[in-house]
Formats: structure tokens, sequence, C-alpha cells
């Protein structure tokens, strides 16, 4: 899966847990309140951060940039899907590396 779809499926995904409260799924507005997530989500990531580092980094974003209190916010919850949707994307893109090395 190439850049652009991950950080669709991150939008997706960060705008459906909405944090703040201000996503309506029926009109999909704002689309970008949280691009400012993405990259550094997906380079922690990448990077094979865990959960502890991703909730930690949600954790500060919530409370520094967005002014909110992370706890109602699930911020851990949410910290563990990411690294799980991560991770099926990378045993995904390795097992397509691997059937294309068999060509």
């Amino acid at each position: 899966m190439n850049p652009p779809d991950l950080q669709d499926e991150l939008r997706y995904l960060l705008n459906r847990w909405d944090p703040i409260g201000v996503y309506d799924e029926e009109l999909d507005f704002p689309p970008d309140e949280y691009d400012c997530l993405i990259g550094p989500i997906l380079s922690r990531l990448s990077r094979g951060a865990g959960v502890a580092e991703l909730s930690e980094y949600l954790w500060h974003e919530l409370e520094e940039h967005f002014g909110l209190d992370p706890v109602p916010r699930n911020a851990d919850g949410f910290a563990e899907r990411l690294v799980s949707w991560h991770r099926r994307h990378v045993e995904i893109a390795e097992t397509d590396a691997g059937h294309d090395s068999e060509r």
C-alpha cells in the first residue's frame, strides 16, 4: 500500500475518533481537522513505535495542541487501534512483496 492510501485511511480513522467532536460524518466535514497528526503518527508507526509511544504522543497533542483532557477521549485505546491497523498494513505489504518476488 502506498503512502497516500495510508494517509487517507489514517485521516478516516482520525475523523471517526474525532476527539474534539467537530467532525460530521454525513457531510465529511471538516475533512482535514486532524491532518496535523497524520505525518507524525505515520512517522512514528513506520519507525516501529508501540502503543506506549503513540499514546504518549496523542496525549501530548490532545493536551497541548487541542487543549483537551485525553482521558475521556480514550487516547490509549486509539493508540492501540492505530498500532494494530499499521501492523496489518505492514503484514499485507510484506505478503504482497513476497508474492511479487516469486513471479
